[in-house]
């Protein structure tokens, strides 16, 4: 699922970013170790305004001219001293999309999918709309129902699946069928003619990872791992399934919600993904999405055909434009760059680099005591993580 940096502008979690730094009076002049040590310490207090802002802690990897740096803010278990470890483990949510597009895209250059084929052909099961093609489902152009909640065409909320407050505390550890979902999403009508505009919907992708085992004949999470993690070497990175817990060192993430008028926190650490599954069930480190995604844009997982498809973009209804499986994001009108954010119910992450790869930033927060339903908290810390973020990639708070 996408985080709640999706609204900035008209929807949250939506990106994409970074071309150069903000000019800075004398900058030139300055010692690029002071540049460096200036730097880290702007990029610690976007950090720590993190964590004042909701966050249990937080642990960043910034790649740039400066070299590369990680480090960590926070606790990792509240109640309890000690900072999380800055090559742990966690949650990675919607940053799934991007591993499952390339698969997907892999799976174009092998001559196996073509981006302009009926999704119908390749998942005749369905009833799906013959319009829809492979390359709208990647691009959340479809106008499919979000199985995890959307909006009616009056903008009511047209619930799905239970993902939020009691809620979803009562089925964390319930166990979702992929094909389940889809059909349950199906069921609902579309939200616009395909191909008409962009709308975010997981359904898409719990789509796209069928359509994977469709024509691989093995689950999609078998070809992440055998056409990725492997040759990449991500350790630290894994599809989970039905498995409720996060392999190796890991912070603790909490959900705060407000139930019969009181605000209630609970450990939302240990759950079963199954209900984001190739829409959003990853676990990743910040060294490992680093690695990715410049292998990524670097051209060693694509051919490089499809690698401009993946990058070439239409406009989303927010500040950003969205490719098959990446967004472009502009954080300051002179700091751009590429990738995805990622959420659950109790982290956020990021993953972006600028097209030379020369900048790269990742991330995930833990959230702390912060109530998702107030809307100034959200805002407060919605705001905190874009900060973080631009003064990571861009080198100024913007």
């Amino acid at each position: 699922m996408k985080t709640s940096v999706r609204r900035v502008g008209a929807a949250a979690l939506t990106l994409a970013l970074l071309t150069g730094i903000a000019g800075q009076a004398g900058a030139s002049e300055e010692d690029p170790s002071a540049q460096t040590s200036r730097h880290r310490t702007e990029l610690r207090q976007a950090m720590d305004d993190v964590v004042a802002a909701g966050g249990a802690g937080v642990v960043v990897r910034v790649h740039d001219r400066r070299g590369d740096w990680a480090g960590s803010a926070g606790v990792a278990e509240l109640g309890k001293p000690g900072k999380p470890g800055a090559d742990w483990s966690f949650r990675a949510g919607s940053i799934t999309k991007v591993f499952v597009a390339t698969v997907v895209l892999q799976l174009v250059d092998e001559g196996r999918v073509e981006l302009d084929e009926s999704a119908a052909h390749y998942l005749p099961g369905y009833g799906l709309d013959r319009r829809i093609t492979v390359r709208m489902l990647l691009q959340h152009t479809s106008g499919l129902y979000n199985y995890t909640g959307d909006a009616k065409a009056d903008g009511t909320p047209d619930p799905g699946i239970p993902i939020w407050g009691q809620d979803y505390v009562d089925n964390m550890f319930r166990t979702y069928r992929a094909e389940d979902l889809v059909r349950s999403a199906l069921a609902k009508p579309a939200r616009f003619e395909p191909g008409a505009r962009h709308s975010y919907s997981n359904t898409n992708y719990a789509l796209a990872g069928l359509l994977i085992e469709k024509v691989s004949r093995t689950d999609y999470a078998t070809q992440v791992e055998r056409r990725i993690l492997k040759p990449l070497r991500l350790r630290g990175t894994s599809l989970p399934g039905t498995r409720t817990g996060i392999p190796g060192p890991n912070a603790h993430s909490y959900i705060a919600y407000r139930h019969e008028g009181r605000l209630k926190v609970v450990d939302g650490t240990t759950m079963n993904p199954s209900w984001a599954g190739a829409a959003g069930e990853i676990i990743s480190s910040t060294e490992d999405l680093d690695t990715f995604i410049d292998s990524l844009v670097g051209g060693r997982l694509l051919s490089s055909r499809s690698l401009a498809e993946m990058r070439r973009t239409v406009p989303t209804a927010g500040v950003d434009r969205v490719g098959l499986g990446l967004f472009e994001y502009r954080f300051t009108p002179d700091c751009a760059a590429i990738g995805h954010t990622g959420g659950t119910q109790s982290v956020t992450s990021y993953l972006f680099t600028t097209p030379d790869r020369t900048k790269r930033v990742e991330f995930s927060i833990t959230h702390g005591v912060l109530d998702g339903g107030d809307p100034a908290s959200r805002e407060k810390f919605d705001a905190a993580h874009r900060k973080l973020a631009t003064v990571a990639l861009c080198g100024t708070a913007g």
